[in-house]
């Protein structure tokens, strides 16, 4: 069957600016990519555990049979979101089936006609989909700008409901704004503060809890979101917060009550991850002594101008221009590194960058050799 000419064009544009996305291939190159920041996905003993998990409970229907209000409600997702909910210390944990369900269910759902969202421009995609979907109005503030944000607070009525949206470590710069204030300009204005924590599970807190944990700030916020593709190396995602909030998502998100629940073994993967987070303290000790050690590296390089700030395991140079970033990635992957090249409209124009995941199974001579040739490519004749 013939495609339609106008989809043609827009791929076409794609190609002519360098910006086609193409699925990558498997490799085996040493990983600074992926978001599996302590290892979990690629753990034997928790992949060995959810299997003993499952024949010691005697679970045998490994598949899910529908949505959670019909068919597929089964008894691990009590305790998995009890257990979540008290690690996280919080009333309730609802489980949805990805971090982009989680998202969109919550955004088109919870805030109302003549509500008001406030969110970062940098806010991820999911968090921006769920909000053209919903009713409410909504505003964008400049990136971690609280003097913008506070000029859009004053605008607002003070009937309105207001939701004030951050990410606590963002997806590609890999930077976190500062809570304290923000939750102190959000008392001011009686907002309710929303905060997605996909990729702070794992990596803050002593325990991997995220950053509003690590910051005992978690009585302030109305809602957070744990996504579990990350630090956890699982599917699926849960929104924390009142029980109230709990039960809003089970009869108004849609994406919660018209899809397949996880299967038995998907739930059983993210308890045990939850039950690692709470025993295997080295791996997060590891990565946060990977991230200290990649900074004074890229510094000792001088390559920190280069860099946009974080203390995260996400560290992103900027290098403008689609071609000269893939260039750069093409060279540092025929090293034996798994470096990729965020382009844009991924990213705004002139924001074009490599993106480093840093992960606890990195070795210190890893990121060494790695930061080294990426110095020698900038400084050198490649761009």
């Amino acid at each position: 069957m013939k495609f339609p000419e106008n989809l043609i064009a827009k791929l076409e544009s794609r190609k002519q600016n360098n910006a086609l996305r193409i699925l990558p291939k498997p490799n085996d190159l040493i990983d600074f990519a992926s978001n599996d920041y302590i290892g979990f996905s690629k753990s034997e003993v928790v992949f060995n555990e959810t299997h003993q998990f499952l024949v010691t409970h005697n679970i045998k229907n490994n598949g899910a049979t529908g949505s959670r209000l019909l068919s597929g409600n089964h008894f691990l997702y009590t305790k998995a979101e009890k257990h979540i909910a008290q690690f996280h210390q919080v009333e309730s944990a609802l489980l949805f089936n990805s971090g982009y369900d989680a998202n969109v269910g919550f955004f088109s759902a919870v805030p109302q006609r003549n509500d008001v969202i406030l969110f970062d421009e940098l806010c991820h995609a999911s968090i921006r989909d769920g909000i053209q979907m919903s009713n409410a109005k909504s505003y964008k503030f400049q990136h971690n700008n609280f003097e913008d944000l506070e000029r859009l607070l004053l605008k607002q009525s003070e009937k309105s409901v207001i939701y004030i949206v951050t990410e606590s470590v963002f997806s590609m710069d890999g930077d976190c704004p500062n809570l304290e204030e923000l939750i102190a300009i959000s008392g001011r204005y009686n907002g309710y503060l929303v905060i997605d924590e996909a990729h702070a599970l794992g990596v803050f807190g002593d325990k991997g809890e995220g950053l509003i944990q690590y910051l005992d700030l978690q009585d302030k916020v109305f809602a957070r979101i744990m996504t579990f593709g990350k630090g956890l190396g699982c599917h699926g995602a849960v929104v924390l917060g009142s029980n109230e909030l709990q039960s809003y998502l089970v009869n108004f998100a849609r994406s919660f009550i018209y899809t397949t629940g996880l299967s038995p073994h998907s739930v059983a993967t993210i308890l045990l991850g939850y039950y690692h987070l709470e025993k295997d303290k080295k791996s997060i000790e590891l990565l946060r002594e990977n991230i200290i050690f990649f900074n004074q590296v890229k510094k000792m390089l001088n390559l920190s101008p280069l860099f946009i700030r974080s203390k995260s395991a996400i560290q992103s140079v900027i290098i403008p221009g689609n071609e000269k970033v893939k260039n750069i990635a093409n060279s540092l992957q025929k090293e034996g590194f798994d470096v990729k090249a965020i382009l844009s409209p991924t990213v705004p124009e002139g924001q074009e960058r490599l993106r480093f995941c840093l992960h606890s199974y990195n070795s210190k001579e890893e990121i060494t050799k790695l930061l080294t040739l990426l110095s020698n490519f900038v400084f050198g004749s490649l761009i």
